[in-house]
């Protein structure tokens, strides 16, 4: 690897990491959240969902987080849509980039949307079109790519199918999600050269889940084949509903503090970002999930 390389963090801790909070969080500490994230160097900050407030009560208030943000210029603020209407709720708030979402996994997407892959893929056409005529960005989401709370393992092949056909739909990017956390360094490999092979590399990004403490560990492995895009969040915040003993995702800190230490470039200041996960820790009343940003803490005190 080179050390003039730089790698693209994706911060999903507002947004993903947020919504599995059982206590409504409030809108302006959802708005400190995410203005302090940008403030730390991260250019790119999923912001919120504009899913049925029935489905997640926690981000009923999207369009409240998008009208009274301050958004920086040169940071992005994506945000999840799952339908045409949830497009349009976030256009009229003023969205520039979306995310769109299936899963690898047939048995995931009947039990979590009720409907098949081929179903869900179909529902996002009209999205991508009008996306591409708004001039807005579509960024895709695949769930379940190393295995399913439901049907267990999810063939390679699915993955890379329903990978090439968010590539084929227009999304710039598309995210590679091991939802439940199963995934280890050799099979997260596999399965990022397998779907690199139709898409290319510089348009897919790695999403782990830390369930079983391999997160970095994958990061490490698909980061030698070519992976350049993280996903991450703040303090580890998240989790999947779906997975016993989800401890949410790979933690920023820890992630920035593995990149840096190998020469890999990140834009990322890391004692400011530490600081915000410590804070964001304190308000949702839980233990910080970052190793390093307790380690930074305990360095300060």
């Amino acid at each position: 690897m080179s050390t003039a390389d730089s790698v693209k963090i994706v911060e999903v801790g507002a947004r993903d990491g947020l919504q599995n909070e059982k206590q409504v969080v409030p809108t302006d500490i959802k708005i400190r959240l995410i203005e302090s994230l940008a403030a730390s160097g991260l250019r790119h900050v999923e912001a919120t969902s504009f899913v049925s407030p029935k489905w997640i009560p926690q981000l009923a208030d999207a369009a409240d987080v998008m009208a009274q943000l301050n958004r920086l210029p040169h940071v992005s603020y994506p945000v999840l849509v799952p339908n045409m209407q949830g497009y349009e709720r976030a256009r009229a708030a003023g969205a520039t980039e979306i995310a769109i979402f299936s899963a690898a996994s047939e048995a995931f997407n009947q039990r979590n949307i009720n409907a098949s892959i081929d179903e869900s893929l179909a529902r996002f056409v009209p999205i991508v079109q009008a996306a591409a005529a708004d001039g807005v960005h579509v960024r895709g989401y695949v769930s379940t790519v190393l295995g399913c709370p439901y049907q267990g393992e999810v063939p390679l092949a699915d993955v890379v199918r329903v990978s090439a056909a968010l590539d084929e739909l227009g999304c710039y990017e598309v995210s590679l999600g091991d939802t439940i956390g199963v995934g280890t360094p050799m099979k997260a490999r596999e399965m990022f050269q397998a779907v690199a092979a139709v898409v290319p590399s510089e348009r897919l990004a790695v999403h782990f889940h830390d369930t079983r403490g391999q997160a970095l560990a994958n990061i490490y492995a698909c980061l030698e084949v070519g992976a350049r895009v993280v996903d991450s969040s703040v303090a580890g915040l998240g989790g999947c509903p779906y997975a016993r003993g989800a401890t949410g995702n790979v933690a920023t800190e820890d992630v920035v503090y593995m990149l840096e230490g190998m020469g890999l470039s990140t834009g990322v200041d890391l004692e400011a970002l530490a600081a915000v996960g410590r804070w964001i820790s304190t308000q949702l009343g839980r233990n910080n999930g970052s190793k390093v940003g307790v380690a930074l803490g305990a360095k300060q005190s």
